[in-house]
């Protein structure tokens, strides 16, 4: 099939999956058994190194940005092996919202800020976060921001307030969305402006707590707010009002990469959930997986994911044969497509576990509570099915709002 890996993919693939089971393991049982972020960073750091040195780091970048230079195709088959342990993008400096930004940076970027902003995250020596979900306006409607920057002389001046930055603690800078041209159109008013979080009038509120879990450093979520925060000029990043166009740029490989680590949260779910179903016993010898029901739900989740991961694959080549914009009803199809198979194998295996399902002694917990989120960020996907049968409907001639 077209995609395949290649056979440097699938070495890369292999030495990947390799490299991970020997470092992964002592990491996540620390995670899960509640060891915050921040105080895994000293080992985490250690196991970075280690994929540095086996020339397998950024697997997500061309090779002229320091990366392994693998196209969006090949890069999918590494981000679901990623995927099946909650440190494993880290691990290869491929988690998010770093992927973003550094596609962003590298496309955009000045001189300057590549070498003061992109390199260091490149080399692992920093991270970033995106601000531009907003508490007061809904996430659904992206064109509508109250974060403002207006120019002042040389410089920025940026008042507003953003949830949900994704690993802000910790950050060295943030790629903030703000209105810097309230009288222009719906989609052309906001700019894409790169703030160093250690700039005055920049301030992480709290980091939220989500299900309960306030999180620490990379894998946390922040409400943070911009109070007459002054950068300078030079740090637009790409054309004034483009932010939005940019973002949607952003959304597109970034997709694939979601959507491919959420297949492979799947995988590993998977093969927990068979497992138990063929090693519980309810009564001697009477194994959990005599149960037709139970059975059901297997299946069931072996046929979805297997679907899920051909319509990613599908998605990911014909982005790189004829780009993201030709590719937008199956860019939105696989965000709420994939994101409820995983909604739903993680529910069915906690199931098959009954009340060790909801332990963290495995990681099905863990992700059920991070990852809910996955029907709900990057776009709801009430709104994604809105908008593919808006894009479809097109093509038949007719004009839907």
């Amino acid at each position: 099939m077209p995609y395949d890996p290649s056979p440097r993919a699938a070495d890369v693939v292999a030495r990947t999956r390799a490299l991970l089971d020997e470092v992964a393991p002592p990491l996540e049982r620390a995670l899960l058994g509640g060891t915050p972020f921040r105080d895994l960073l000293p080992d985490l750091g250690a196991a970075r190194a280690r994929v540095k040195a086996a020339g397998l780091w950024n697997p997500h970048l061309p090779a002229a940005h320091g990366g392994v230079g693998l196209s969006l195709v090949e890069y999918a088959h590494v981000a679901e092996v990623l995927g099946r342990t909650p440190v494993g993008h880290f691990l290869f400096n491929g988690q998010a919202p770093d992927v973003g930004n550094v596609e962003v940076l590298a496309k955009y970027g000045s001189d300057a800020q590549k070498h003061r902003f992109l390199e260091p995250v490149v080399r692992g020596e920093a991270r970033s976060c995106f601000a531009m979900t907003e508490p007061d306006h809904p996430g659904s409607n992206p064109v509508w921001l109250g974060t403002t920057a207006r120019r002042d002389g040389d410089e920025w001046v940026i008042d507003g307030r953003k949830w949900f930055t994704s690993s802000a603690d910790g950050a060295a800078f943030a790629i903030v969305m703000a209105v810097t041209e309230p009288e222009g159109r719906p989609h052309e008013r906001a700019s894409m402006i790169v703030v160093p979080t250690g700039t005055p009038g920049y301030r992480i509120v709290r980091n939220l707590p989500v299900m309960g879990e306030v999180g620490t450093d990379w894998a946390s979520h922040a409400e943070v707010v911009f109070e007459g925060c002054r950068v300078p000029a030079e740090n637009l990043l790409g054309p004034r009002g483009a932010g939005f166009r940019i973002a949607q740029e952003r959304l597109g490989p970034g997709r694939i990469h979601h959507c491919m680590r959420w297949i492979g949260v799947c995988e590993r779910v998977f093969d927990l959930m068979a497992h138990r179903l063929a090693t519980r016993e309810l009564a001697p010898g009477d194994l959990l997986g005599t149960r037709q029901f139970l059975q059901g739900y297997l299946a069931e989740s072996r046929a979805e994911i297997s679907a899920a991961r051909l319509y990613v694959l599908d998605t990911a080549y014909k982005i790189d044969a004829v780009g993201p914009k030709a590719a937008a009803v199956e860019l939105g199809g696989i965000k709420f497509f994939v994101a409820g198979v995983l909604d739903r194998v993680l529910d069915r295996a906690i199931q098959v576990y009954g009340g060790a399902g909801m332990l963290d002694d495995l990681p099905i917990a863990w992700w059920y509570r991070h990852e809910r989120a996955a029907r709900i960020y990057d776009g709801a996907d009430e709104v994604h099915k809105a908008n593919v049968a808006r894009l479809i409907l097109k093509g038949y001639g007719a004009e839907v709002r």
